[in-house]
């Protein structure tokens, strides 16, 4: 259709016009692997098999060319439950079948997670199966006012680590929650826009990726209603993220970037529970 031509075309990679492929070569795919050893992270688990590489595809994101639907799942830390400390968040990236398909941490320090909150600054470290950081997602400490339109939040998504591949960047408005995905030139691809009313306290809260005249619907990014109990006496969330299979691999570890940070910004309630965002500002 006319629409989905229009949403094509700001796209890069497969359908988008771009100024010449970027290749990955042997040299850094032969690098070393940068490897974690953290709680939580299990080499033991059932993760996704590894597709082939392509030449144009950053090492670490074969994965991506394979799937349409990721989920992010925040593991339990009880610590958390028992103490007010705040500590390292810690998540399982699944695919449909519910193998692994990256495990990610969260990297600051105590006073940072304990005195900021959910404001906090972070880079959140995404390894493949054998431990291997693959993706790196920065975002800087930024305002949390409508007043302060020329500060709002923004992440930026590397891959491999070091390399910026895109950006998340929020734009103002008085009641919706909106953000446009940038590629690595800074140049506006598609747009996130949530719903007014923010709360994940009665059910699914879904996030929009639209075109950038926001009227084809690309992909979603929803909050999943985890039950009461979840819910009001943990900090554990889980977020489900659906792209087209064919959208390029960069643009789809920035969707994974973005719900990351709008699990922080409307879904991350510190130590102890009951200070999630009720709107965009509050």
């Amino acid at each position: 259709s006319g629409n989905q031509g229009s949403y094509y075309k700001d796209l890069p990679g497969e359908h988008g016009r771009i100024s010449g492929p970027k290749l990955y070569g042997t040299a850094k795919m032969n690098q070393a692997p940068t490897t974690i050893t953290a709680y939580g992270y299990n080499p033991n688990a059932m993760w996704m098999p590894l597709p082939p590489s392509f030449a144009t595809c950053p090492p670490g994101l074969e994965y991506l060319s394979q799937i349409d639907w990721l989920l992010i799942h925040q593991k339990y830390e009880i610590l958390e439950l028992i103490t007010s400390f705040e500590t390292a968040n810690k998540y399982e990236v699944r695919n449909r079948l519910g193998e692994m398909v990256y495990f990610a941490m969260e990297e600051n320090n105590f006073c940072v997670r304990n005195c900021l909150g959910s404001l906090r600054p972070f880079t959140m470290v995404i390894s493949n199966h054998v431990g291997q950081q693959v993706i790196h997602l920065v975002r800087p400490f930024r305002c949390d006012g409508c007043c302060c339109p020329c500060c709002l939040q923004e992440l930026e998504v590397q891959a491999p680590p070091g390399l910026p591949i895109g950006y998340i960047q929020q734009l103002w408005h008085p009641c919706l929650p909106k953000f446009v995905i940038q590629n690595e030139a800074h140049r506006d691809v598609l747009k996130i826009v949530g719903p007014c009313i923010t709360s994940a306290c009665c059910g699914d809260v879904v996030f929009e990726v639209m075109a950038l005249d926001e009227q084809t619907s690309v992909g979603k990014i929803a909050k999943q209603w985890g039950g009461v109990l979840q819910e009001f006496f943990t900090d554990v969330d889980f977020l489900g993220i659906s792209f087209p299979l064919d959208l390029d691999v960069k643009m789809k570890a920035v969707m994974l970037g973005a719900g990351f940070l709008l699990d922080f910004i409307f879904f991350e309630s510190g130590a102890g529970a009951g200070n999630e965002r009720f709107t965009v500002w509050s």
